[in-house]
């Protein structure tokens, strides 16, 4: 009985050894043949590398400001007697914008004027008196110092008149009217905005490493995007003489026309300093960059080989030095040669040595001065 067991587990344990046996050549097989497929290739978009002369120039965003601007306001208190302006037209230096009323200034004039008069009169019939010993010397100063003030009133009148008449500083385009007719305003209330828009200002910041390459007189060239990439060239002016602590730049004036008023104090604008002779770069569209911690890098097409030996096309992953940036594209100034397939768009799915497919009827955008259609 003991001798049949026996042999019955044997055979139990030699046939489940053989099942786990053939079990592992047939994942082994599978695991063969997966090792041999190749995964199908990427579709990706691919430029041929050129190179271009690249003007060396410094990038910012800048903000318009206006070379005079201010908000002009009520210098005594008053109620407003007549308006002379239209809200968003353009004065000249010294045009009435608002009248106060004064009627109680006016009423106050006539009677130093009265008391003028009367002063005149006492001290001429003073001056014959003296000259007769007929009064005394004291009695003569204190008509000449009466009639002095009342000339000096009636000036004080006469300038209080004229400082509730408030004209414009200087020639402009007025903004939106902050008064009505009839309204109280005390010193300093708001009447309407004043801007000088030609010539502008445009300021913006270059970082201090760049801040020597700037200097008086450079040429200055600015886009603005919100108006249709409309642009303008104008020269530096001004250079801040301290550099801002939490940003680290230097703020730089640049003056330029705007004889049609189109650039508005605040507008951001894109601006471009040229400070240097042209670069020699090969210009990639700005979706061919791998950026990364270790190095920023493309892909470049070729011909590879696989462990069999089999020609496929394929991609090598290059490290590559940027540097800056126009538009859509972005420079490359070491790591890959003219006349080299770089890929353009799908580079977040490839790796090293990964075949591709190359589809070029739609590639991504590689222009120096974009216009978006919304713009």
């Amino acid at each position: 009985m003991a001798k049949r067991m026996i042999v019955l587990l044997v055979l139990v344990v030699a046939f489940i050894a053989t099942l786990a046996f053939v079990k592992f050549k047939q994942f082994q097989a599978m695991a063969a043949q997966f090792a041999a497929m190749q995964p199908p290739p990427e579709a990706v978009t691919t430029i041929v590398a050129q190179r271009e002369d690249w003007p060396a120039s410094l990038s910012a965003i800048g903000t318009v400001a206006a070379v005079q601007g201010v908000t002009v306001s009520a210098d005594l208190p008053g109620i407003v007697d007549r308006i002379g302006f239209d809200s968003g037209r353009s004065v000249r230096k010294g045009d009435i914008l608002v009248e106060l009323d004064t009627r109680q200034e006016q009423a106050q004039l006539a009677a130093a004027e009265a008391q003028l008069e009367l002063s005149r009169l006492t001290f001429e019939r003073m001056k014959s008196l003296v000259a007769h010993d007929a009064v005394s010397r004291a009695e003569f100063d204190t008509a000449a110092a009466a009639n002095k003030q009342a000339e000096a009133r009636i000036h004080e009148i006469r300038a209080t008149i004229e400082r509730k008449t408030i004209h414009a500083p200087f020639s402009g385009i007025l903004g939106i009217r902050a008064v009505n007719l009839g309204q109280y305003l005390n010193g300093g209330d708001a009447v309407v905005s004043l801007q000088s828009l030609n010539p502008i200002y445009v300021n913006f910041g270059v970082p201090q490493q760049d801040a020597g390459q700037v200097h008086l007189g450079r040429n200055i060239h600015i886009i603005a995007a919100d108006l249709g990439n409309i642009s303008f060239d104008g020269k530096i002016s001004a250079l801040d003489s301290v550099v801002d602590e939490t940003t680290r730049n230097v703020t730089v004036q640049a003056t330029l026309a705007n004889p049609q008023g189109k650039l508005r104090p605040g507008m951001f604008v894109q601006t471009q300093v040229m400070v240097g002779a042209s670069q020699s770069v090969i210009a990639l569209p700005g979706s061919s960059i791998n950026y990364a911690p270790y190095g920023d890098s493309v892909y470049v097409v070729s011909d590879l080989k696989d462990p069999d030996g089999k020609s496929y096309r394929g991609v090598r992953q290059q490290v590559v030095k940027l540097g800056g940036s126009r538009g859509d594209q972005i420079a490359v100034l070491s790591g890959i040669k003219p006349g080299d397939e770089i890929v353009t768009s799908g580079v977040f799915k490839l790796r090293n040595g990964a075949a591709v497919q190359v589809n070029n009827k739609v590639k991504p955008a590689n222009n120096r001065a974009p216009k978006p259609e919304d713009s």
